[in-house]
């Protein structure tokens, strides 16, 4: 098995099991707001697709996001998430209404997408460089970005979502 593959079946992986936690979520546990500053679990899990949408579409394969394209005003959300440096995640989380039927879907698609660019990939194009420094990241390989800006963040926030679900008394991890 090469990079490329043992990346795509782990990021296979991670999706299902996000998928697997969302899979009993009610409108009413997708916008409950927990105490504390976390986000609700619905803004949560929004946050995750759209964020995998614009990395690896916008940035990694330098495309338009599915949101921004063929998914534009079809993604389940009430409101477009921030998109200037100083507006608040976490108050745009608080408002914003989410339709899970339509936003699972449209995660669906951004999985698809994932896979897809992934497909694409040899080993040899992990080394090539992405400048993060406008994050506060520097300079980073695609490895790293797929493995941490990718796969790092569907796994943290599956764990945060499977808890969200904890604190109503839901089960979070479905085995």
């Amino acid at each position: 098995m090469n990079s490329v593959s043992l990346l795509r079946d782990q990021l296979k992986q991670s999706h299902e099991f996000l998928e697997m936690i969302m899979n009993d979520v009610t409108p009413e546990q997708a916008h409950w707001t927990p105490p504390g500053i976390a986000n609700p679990l619905g803004a949560t899990y929004a946050h995750l697709v759209i964020g995998e949408d614009g990395f690896v579409n916008g940035m990694l394969k330098g495309s338009v996001p599915l949101m921004a394209g063929t998914w534009a005003g079809k993604v389940g959300l009430n409101e477009a998430p921030p998109s200037t440096p100083g507006e608040s995640w976490h108050q745009w989380g608080l408002r914003v209404r989410v339709d899970l039927g339509p936003l699972r879907q449209y995660a669906q698609a951004v999985y698809a997408a994932t896979d897809q660019f992934l497909a694409s990939l040899a080993d040899s194009d992990l080394t090539r460089p992405i400048d993060l420094s406008g994050f506060g990241l520097g300079n980073q390989t695609l490895a790293w970005c797929l493995s941490n800006g990718v796969l790092g963040h569907v796994s943290g926030h599956f764990g945060e979502i499977a808890c969200l679900k904890g604190l109503q008394g839901a089960k979070g991890y479905p085995f």
